[in-house]
């Protein structure tokens, strides 16, 4: 079995870390829900861990050097995966909740995949095309199980939605820049980008901030930011590193259950049989979808330029 730099098995780590990923999901409802306003949490949690994986970056590496040409990547990926994620994800659970926004982010491998296509990083196969069908079978069934289409919170379910995609987009952006910079120091950059772009669009809030004062409230928060987002983010790369991505995904596929599963347990939200069958549904557009994707050639710099550029040009003609 293959063990990490100290001992620990990799499949012991990974199982753990998408036990704080999950975790996170009820954390966070619980949080807004006891005095904090949803983009200072993110905020908060941003800063601290930013500055923490930081310094791990500068210790490790003594630098956060890049080369000037990937900086627009860099920044547009971060706006993407940290200030739109976040704040979709935040406003995801407070108003669909934390089962709801957990089995939509069940997508993520599948919007991936078709992210990937439609940039020309990876080439579609049948397979994912065919996975990407039955992934949205399943997430109607989730919005119809949920209540969305009746006068549910139908924005919430967008925002989880948005969640997925906007994830998927700062993966598929990063995938470049992880051939000539460790992920460790691309994560570093992230972070401090994400938090200060949290920062600006939090600013009124953080100005009408009542912050609590009970203790429970602030260990919570201090698990929720080094767990999965320092702790839990930095032994992933590691796993990956040891075993590969795709045995990585197999565990990485366990957080929209094990999610579900802790919010009903501990912040007593209910999940309805059609909201499971949907899914369950979603599992297995993941296990059609699994496959070594078909390569679109060397990745060539202005693909993913081209790409955004075709899109909102398509947006506009509509």
């Amino acid at each position: 079995m293959a063990r990490l730099a100290d001992g620990v098995p990799v499949d012991v780590a990974l199982l753990g870390i998408v036990i704080l990923w999950s975790l996170n999901f009820s954390a966070t409802k619980y949080l807004i829900g006891h005095g904090f306003q949803p983009i200072v949490y993110s905020f908060a949690r941003y800063i601290a861990a930013a500055l923490l994986v930081v310094a791990i970056a500068l210790r490790r590496e003594g630098s956060l050097w890049m080369a000037r040409r990937d900086l627009l990547t860099l920044l547009a990926a971060g706006a993407i995966g940290t200030l739109l994620n976040q704040v979709s994800f935040v406003y995801a659970i407070r108003l669909a909740g934390v089962t709801t926004t957990a089995l939509l982010l069940g997508t993520i491998p599948v919007v991936t995949a078709l992210l990937a296509a439609l940039l020309r990083i990876e080439g579609l196969t049948r397979r994912a095309a065919v996975a990407g069908v039955i992934s949205f079978g399943g997430v109607a069934l989730v919005i119809l199980g949920s209540g969305g289409s009746v006068g549910g919170s139908l924005a919430g379910e967008v925002l989880a939605l948005c969640v997925a995609l906007t994830w998927s987009l700062y993966t598929t952006l990063l995938k470049p820049l992880t051939a000539r910079y460790s992920s460790l120091r691309i994560y570093a950059i992230v972070l401090l980008e994400g938090a200060v772009l949290l920062g600006g669009a939090g600013s009124k809030q953080l100005a009408t901030q009542s912050w609590p004062g009970g203790a429970w409230v602030w260990i919570v928060i201090t698990a929720s930011t080094i767990g999965p987002l320092v702790i839990g983010n930095i032994f992933w790369v590691s796993c990956v590193g040891k075993v590969g991505p795709s045995r990585a995904a197999l565990f990485a596929n366990l957080q929209p259950p094990f999610a579900t599963l802790f919010a009903v347990l501990l912040v007593s939200e209910s999940v309805g049989w059609v909201q499971v069958c949907g899914g369950l549904l979603i599992g297995v557009s993941i296990a059609v979808g699994r496959h070594r994707a078909r390569s679109a050639g060397p990745f060539r710099k202005g693909h993913v330029r081209q790409a955004l550029l075709g899109m909102v040009g398509r947006s506009r003609r509509g």
